[in-house]
């Protein structure tokens, strides 16, 4: 029998132009994301000069913004980083869900890698675990996995 081959990205080979995209809706919690995903890339080899970072008002808007970054820039990989705080209201089930689902929906369209930053947490105090503290900088971990899958999809070469 033969063995079954393995492909996986890696932390090397992985300079090329980035693009952030950023809710600024809870900036207090973002801005900390934002640094962990730029000093990762950074700390792996991508030039500074080759990371854009894109405002836009909130997590609703991401979706857009990271299209239009697809389209025009066409980027290596994008990381869309912003906090989903649950409120009183439904509202946080619609923005969230209506996020996450077109960020899927966006990488499989432009076959670029889209890593999905955006915190969807119960309280304040989780963001802020995951902005930095106890539970890590998933700003930091977006960027890794944005990485790796460049890696990764450079393996396998050609266009899609």
């Amino acid at each position: 029998m033969q063995p079954i081959s393995q492909v996986e990205g890696s932390f090397t080979d992985v300079d090329g132009r980035y693009v952030i995209v950023v809710g600024r809706f809870n900036h207090h919690v973002v801005d900390s994301l934002v640094e962990g995903a730029v000093d990762s890339l950074v700390r792996h080899g991508v030039n500074a000069e080759h990371i854009d970072i894109v405002h836009v008002p909130g997590a609703w808007e991401l979706p857009l913004a990271v299209k239009r970054a697809l389209k025009v820039v066409k980027p290596d990989a994008v990381i869309a980083l912003g906090a989903v705080i649950r409120g009183g209201t439904p509202h946080f089930e619609y923005v969230a869900g209506g996020c996450n689902a077109a960020m899927s929906n966006l990488q499989l369209e432009f076959d670029t890698p889209v890593a999905n930053g955006v915190l969807t947490v119960n309280s304040i105090e989780q963001a802020i675990e995951r902005a930095g503290t106890k539970a890590g900088n998933k700003g930091a971990d977006a960027a890794m996995a944005a990485m790796e899958m460049v890696s990764l999809l450079r393996q396998f070469g050609g266009e899609a």
